[in-house]
């Protein structure tokens, strides 16, 4: 086997595992009703599978870069893994809702070390000059997953039994097993750092409770007291813990790496950036089937144009950035983004389908474009013993991104729907939240202005190609 072809196969075994992950958050969304009625609960009290899952994730992320510098992170992997799918096996035979909620945490957890640790297995196993193309690969399921998990799952429980959401994963973790297994080196680094307990405690409860915040807002499932009280804790703690890692010779969130400009620049950038696109999952199926009065099959269908749009991306994406460079591409696309965003808000119940299909196909183009330069950039001045330490701190970050996301768009489109007296979203509201989350990843410009125009060359390729 030729070094590239085994590169490419881990590109795909990492993007497989993220897949499961981004997946699973979503993919009972439309099958609540389903699960509820199974389990004699109410479909509200269902939506806590949801969350805690959400929550777990929060919680084990930013330990992921310390186990796996401290057991292997072929071995974490691989654990990772196996927790995934024991906590799928679980939900499947599930038979209550506190045994649908304890295996969703269990599935948190091995999502949480599944994510980092696979994008770490990536960075140590390709050459940085073949970096832009293994993180198109691997940028892509975090876009499909959101995307196609309400859709599948809708699908499944319809057609099928709603346990085959959870056990579809089995046959993909054995496979990725033996995968791993077979290609995969034992990375780890020799000069183990303690375990930050203290860090791990503040960043645990921190951005369970920010995650958690968020995802309540302008749903009217908690009191609205209760959200305030999560964000605020949440926000105090976070605070703290910024205190706790300047003093703190070996910090579970290693934020040194925000000195690295293009590690900064791609991080907070990358935070506004996915923030305002992480709305649209939300969003857009709500305004076709509550404003549009679409079926939830026929809203699926059109909202999985954006993946598509993402999956034809994949095969121009290197000669983009080589081309014009990290700078010219981010910015540019931040703006090329943000505006596919205000065209939806002229979305109308009389729109033909065809154009909205066709606008969903172009902007996830652009937007899975964009997530890959970001992924991409983030890592090309990272020293190598940094990198566990930087994917813990990415994942974190991208992580709560798309919680403030969803909760953003659902507080917009509350806001907005208050403001006309009314209790129903129309069109009008969502054609509102959209142009203002468009507005939101604008905000991401600036950020990546203050890249260097020839940053990320040896990633890119930049400076062989203009020589030749």
């Amino acid at each position: 086997m030729t070094a590239g072809t085994r590169q490419l196969l881990i590109s795909l075994i990492v993007a497989c595992a993220m897949f499961m992950q981004s997946m699973d958050s979503t993919v009972i969304a439309t099958a609540l009703p389903v699960i509820a009625n199974s389990l004699g609960e109410s479909p509200l009290r269902l939506n806590v599978a949801i969350t805690c899952y959400l929550l777990s994730l929060a919680v084990f992320v930013p330990i992921s870069g310390w186990t796996a510098d401290r057991l292997g992170a072929r071995r974490v992997f691989s654990a990772a893994i196996v927790v995934f799918m024991l906590g799928s096996i679980g939900c499947g035979v599930s038979n209550s809702l506190w045994m649908l909620i304890a295996s969703r945490i269990v599935q948190g957890m091995g999502g949480a070390m599944m994510v980092p640790v696979g994008r770490l297995v990536l960075l140590k196993t390709v050459p940085r000059s073949e970096l832009v193309r293994a993180m198109s690969y691997v940028s892509l399921p975090a876009m499909l997953g959101p995307v196609t998990g309400p859709p599948l799952g809708g699908f499944i429980a319809t057609y099928g039994s709603w346990r085959w959401i959870f056990f579809i994963n089995i046959p993909i973790g054995i496979i990725g097993l033996v995968l791993i297994n077979l290609f995969i080196e034992d990375f780890r680094e020799t000069g183990t750092r303690p375990f930050d307990i203290r860090g791990f405690v503040l960043t645990g409860i921190g951005l369970a409770s920010l995650a958690f915040g968020f995802e309540t807002i302008g749903r009217g499932a908690v009191p609205a007291t209760l959200t305030v009280g999560l964000l605020a804790a949440g926000m105090l703690l976070m605070m703290l813990y910024v205190r706790h890692a300047n003093r703190a010779e070996f910090p579970v969130i290693d934020l040194a790496l925000m000195k690295i400009p293009t590690y900064a620049a791609a991080t907070i950038g990358g935070f506004l950036f996915r923030m305002g696109m992480g709305a649209l999952p939300f969003l857009l199926p709500l305004m076709l089937q509550l404003g549009f009065g679409l079926s939830a099959v026929k809203s699926g269908m059109l909202t999985f144009a954006s993946a598509a749009g993402a999956m034809t991306m994949k095969l121009g994406v290197q000669t983009i950035i080589r081309t014009l460079g990290f700078r010219v591409v981010m910015c540019g696309n931040a703006v090329i983004s943000a505006g596919f965003l205000f065209a939806y808000a002229f979305f109308q119940p009389s729109t033909p389908h065809v154009v909205i299909f066709l606008a969903l196909l172009a902007g996830g183009f652009f937007r899975s474009l964009q997530m890959t330069s970001i992924n991409s950039l983030s890592y090309a001045d990272v020293p190598p013993a940094m990198l566990s330490r930087a994917t813990s701190l990415t994942s974190m970050c991208q992580q709560l991104s798309q919680a403030v996301g969803v909760g953003t768009g659902a507080l917009l489109l509350y806001i907005f729907i208050a403001l006309r007296g009314e209790s129903q979203p129309t069109p009008l509201d969502f054609s509102l939240a959209f142009a203002a989350v468009g507005c939101i990843g604008i905000a991401s410009v600036p950020f990546f202005l203050r890249i260097s125009p020839d940053a990320g060359a040896e990633v890119s390729g930049r400076g062989k190609f203009a020589q030749s």
